[in-house]
């Protein structure tokens, strides 16, 4: 079984930092990153991180015992690339890691890749008009069925829309795209977790689920009949369940995991109990992909103070995910 991949990150964030900080704590032993040795040499100096990097042009050439670069680019301090500020050039260089990662994964000769954070305006402002890493690999991976699980605190919750107005969430919300999500998480908890009938709660849209219609119509003409066909499909889903209550449920092992109709509805509990170790996972796709549940974190970047848990976390599921499917 190959590697598992780290996409290193902007530059410019705290990718590269807690990369270093979860290999010196030997949390991510045999991690390869995807990305630019000149950047993790200059926070290794800079921060003072006691790691040994090796330089590797191909997969074939990675050692034991140290941290392994896959260099794509060549980056300068202060001309390519400053902590904390999003750039065109940062930009560029995160889309050439991830396609990167993504190529190896495909081709078997990775097992998985984990991606650190992200700057959406430095992806914009090299041309990448993405709304995130989920649509990205999407595209990558020729993936039309696909969702975004994260996963912390004992948690596990499935979004039906992710990065969008929250006005356009019901313009969104179909019956078909709760029916797809709500299967599609179905499937990935008996492939990934190995659950043989896992028991999916899928929340309702408005206050009190609507409350029989006197707080809005969504939850009877768009949720209820998704599950329904669910139901005669010979899936465990319930629903639609209140949002303010599902989660405590969740959490007392009632559920499996919750699928959640907006963002906010579903990260909010997930970084509530579980902030410094949640886990983006992106169901659906043909490789295994995880991410720390955080941002490039501009405001600290380059100051030493970034925590590496949620790294730590995406690589140990990244791990596990890759075994189980096998």
């Amino acid at each position: 079984m190959g590697p598992v991949l780290i996409a290193m990150g902007d530059p410019a964030g705290v990718g590269p930092e807690i990369i270093l900080k979860a290999h010196h704590a030997g949390k991510i032993p045999s991690a390869v990153v995807v990305g630019d040795y000149g950047v993790l040499d200059f926070y290794r100096n800079l921060l003072k991180i006691p790691v040994e990097l090796k330089e590797v042009s191909s997969l074939k050439e990675v050692e034991e015992g140290c941290l392994n670069v896959l260099s794509l680019t060549k980056l300068t301090p202060g001309k390519d690339f400053s902590p904390g500020k999003s750039s065109k050039v940062c930009g560029e260089a995160v889309v050439r890691y991830i396609r990167c990662a993504v190529d190896l994964c495909l081709k078997k000769e990775a097992s998985a890749m984990v991606t650190a954070p992200i700057s959406k305006a430095s992806m914009h402002a090299a041309g990448y008009d993405y709304p995130g890493h989920t649509e990205m690999l999407a595209e990558l991976t020729g993936t039309d069925n696909y969702a975004m699980m994260l996963v912390g605190g004992g948690i596990r919750v499935v979004l039906v829309t992710i990065h969008v107005a929250l006005r356009k969430v019901f313009e969104l919300l179909t019956e078909e795209e709760v029916y797809r999500v709500a299967r599609l998480t179905c499937g990935e908890l008996i492939r990934l977790y190995g659950i043989e009938s896992p028991r999916v709660a899928v929340c309702g849209l408005n206050p009190h689920a609507g409350e029989s219609g006197a707080f809005g119509g969504e939850e009877q003409r768009v949720i209820l009949p998704a599950i329904e066909r669910l139901r005669r499909e010979g899936f465990e889903v319930s629903g639609p369940h209140p949002a303010d209550t599902i989660f405590y449920w969740h959490l007392k092992g009632k559920y499996d995991a919750v699928v959640a109709m907006y963002h906010d509805q579903g990260l909010i509990p997930v970084k509530l109990v579980g902030f410094e170790e949640g886990v983006n996972v992106t169901l659906g796709l043909p490789i295994v992909r995880t991410s720390p549940d955080h941002g490039t974190a501009f405001d600290i970047a380059g100051k030493g103070i970034a925590n590496f848990k949620s790294l730590v976390s995406a690589y140990t599921l990244a791990v596990r995910f890759s075994s189980a499917i096998m």
